[in-house]
């Protein structure tokens, strides 16, 4: 084990001596000129060439080209100034990445324990499940379930595991232990309810086609469950029936008593749902800002214990110039974070912030 790493640090220094010679000579033959315009150009036409192949939908190569067009017109704005290396430098630079190797390979050495032999993956998986519950962490917990689904696959471990791989970060995962619970407990409204918000979550706050169905089944199943009724509302309203959305919103709001604390993102949700569209300028880059502030408004409907992600959607709504969907967002979150002065200062700022001209 000592001499792999040994050989090991010695190759990444050698690596790295022919990283550096190689960028000077380039640097060395390169003069004056600044590649920069170049490469701009370059990627012009790698959109254009990844369209015709069919890589890349219409819509996106023309936000993407309008992005890549922005920065070379920057670029050819901007002072023009050649790549150089400072011949003096270099020794030094080398050095460092030298020093690098060696001092990982040392500190290794001294901390680490090259003696000690791999640790197979189902071997840990058996440590873990012999070990309390209480004393693993959520990817452990993970592991042991899939093992134990292996031999004895049942609906409510499935929904156990996708809890698991929920905590662990891996929505992608749990949707998939769902829907083998779903598989084998198809009358259970509860499985599908939960894969249908983890298919949101997946998503990053969009109520997919997929999630859909499934809360759609979830509500056929239970009818009357408001986490179902709440997102297919949210997905009429999204998909072009604001009328229809806002009407299953209200209808909701009316079945809560007045002092539920759901009212008030459901009147939220309403709000937004009625706003009209802010004076943005058509274009596809445009569209493409609306995208990702869309998709991050519907990110915090699904997961709103985010105070970040709330003040970059009142600073999104502000710059787009879209006061009503600001003022509704901001509202919104000065109710969750009423106890936070540093956070409600920040938000106001970020609904301060001018419109983009």
């Amino acid at each position: 084990m000592v001499v792999f790493w040994t050989a090991a640090g010695l190759l990444s220094v050698a690596a790295a001596a022919v990283v550096f010679l190689r960028a000077a000579r380039s640097a060395a033959e390169s003069g004056l000129t600044d590649p920069t315009l170049d490469v701009y150009r370059r990627q012009l036409t790698e959109i254009d060439d990844l369209a015709e192949r069919g890589l890349m939908e219409a819509e996106e190569r023309d936000a993407t080209r309008v992005e890549a067009g922005r920065r070379l017109l920057a670029a050819a704005e901007g002072p023009q100034a050649g790549w150089t290396a400072s011949e003096a430098q270099r020794p030094v630079v080398l050095a460092a990445a030298a020093a690098v190797g060696v001092l990982a390979l040392a500190g290794y050495l001294v901390v680490g324990k090259p003696g000690l032999p791999d640790q197979p993956l189902q071997r840990r998986v058996e440590a873990w499940r012999s070990s309390p519950l209480t004393d693993l962490d959520a990817p452990q917990l993970a592991a042991v379930l899939r093992q134990a689904l292996k031999v004895r696959p049942e609906a409510e471990g499935y929904r156990f595991l996708a809890l698991a791989e929920a905590q662990s970060g891996n929505p992608a995962a749990a949707a998939k232990a769902l829907r083998r619970a779903v598989a084998l407990a198809p009358e259970r409204a509860d499985l599908w309810e939960m894969l249908g918000l983890s298919l949101i979550s997946g998503a990053g706050g969009e109520v997919t086609p997929d999630a859909r169905e499934a809360l759609t089944t979830s509500l056929r199943l239970v009818p009357g469950s408001l986490v179902s009724r709440f997102h297919l509302a949210r997905a009429r309203a999204a998909s072009g029936d604001r009328e229809g959305g806002v009407r299953d919103l209200q209808a909701i709001a009316s079945d809560l008593p007045a002092g539920d604390p759901r009212r008030a993102d459901i009147e939220t949700a309403i709000r937004e749902a009625q706003a009209p569209a802010g004076p943005v300028a058509d274009g596809p880059a445009s569209e493409m800002i609306g995208r990702m502030v869309s998709g991050l408004a519907q990110r915090l409907q699904a997961n709103p214990d985010d105070p970040e992600g709330w003040i970059r959607l009142v600073r999104s709504y502000a710059v787009l110039g879209d006061a009503a969907k600001r003022d509704a967002a901001l509202d919104r979150a000065r109710r969750r974070y009423s106890g936070t002065p540093d956070i409600l200062g920040r938000l106001e700022a970020a609904a301060r912030t001018e419109p983009m001209k």
